[in-house]
């Protein structure tokens, strides 16, 4: 099952990729494994995938001693990090996404490892999104890069929940004007609903979840 749901994300990655003129290995697929047990992430990593997000780092903490057999697997925070959690995150995880404050990045930093990041950056009005503002992205590059231990790759976003996946482009548009005004290359933004337009506007990392696992139980 998960075999042939991956096939069918692949195939809508390179098909995308396409007709943007692009080259479907420009585009990481993360598998968003949240809410999922071990086992799930297990089976995704023998069908060769390689890079997972989650979105709570407790889940993840309890979920990590199961994980000791997938080498070469590198694991992404997705979901916001509070910084009385920053410690537990830097020790567990290999990328943290959701970077939006200067204060955010000095605690990590001072764990002292090694650490890729991105900033999410929050471009839409809901209350309940988490981010910087897009005029606080500069001050905020130049605090990350100013920390030894911390390696900034780019920006992140979560545009507003809609099915039609047209509106969702407008902000992807937005970021990766904000990415190029900041010297930054790579870009995640995109979900499994609209991750072709995600992917037209210069998504190097989609985030995946619903599409390969199906759907979570509530939270």
């Amino acid at each position: 099952m998960l075999k042939e749901k991956l096939e069918q994300v692949e195939t809508r990655i390179a098909n995308a990729a396409a007709r943007a003129g692009r080259k479907r290995g420009d585009i990481t697929l993360l598998a968003v494994t949240k809410k999922f047990p071990a086992s799930v992430l297990r089976e995704a990593y023998q069908l060769g995938l390689r890079e997972f997000g989650e979105n709570y780092v407790q889940e993840f903490e309890a979920k990590g001693p199961e994980l000791g057999d997938v080498a070469g697997a590198r694991f992404h925070l997705i979901g916001h990090l509070q910084s009385n959690k920053s410690k537990i995150a830097a020790q567990i995880f290999d990328v943290i996404q959701t970077v939006d404050t200067a204060k955010l990045a000095r605690r990590l930093d001072a764990e002292r490892k090694q650490l890729d990041v991105m900033i999410e950056v929050k471009l839409s009005e809901e209350e309940a999104k988490a981010g910087a503002s897009p005029e606080e992205v500069p001050a905020l590059v130049e605090a990350i890069r100013a920390c030894s231990h911390l390696n900034l790759l780019g920006l992140m976003t979560m545009p507003p929940w809609s099915d039609d996946a047209e509106l969702s482009r407008p902000y992807f548009t937005k970021l990766r004007a904000l990415a190029d005004a900041n010297g930054l290359r790579q870009l995640s933004m995109g979900m499994s609903h609209d991750m072709e337009v995600a992917i037209e506007e210069g998504a190097t990392m989609v985030r995946i979840g619903t599409a390969l696992f199906g759907a979570r139980k509530k939270e």
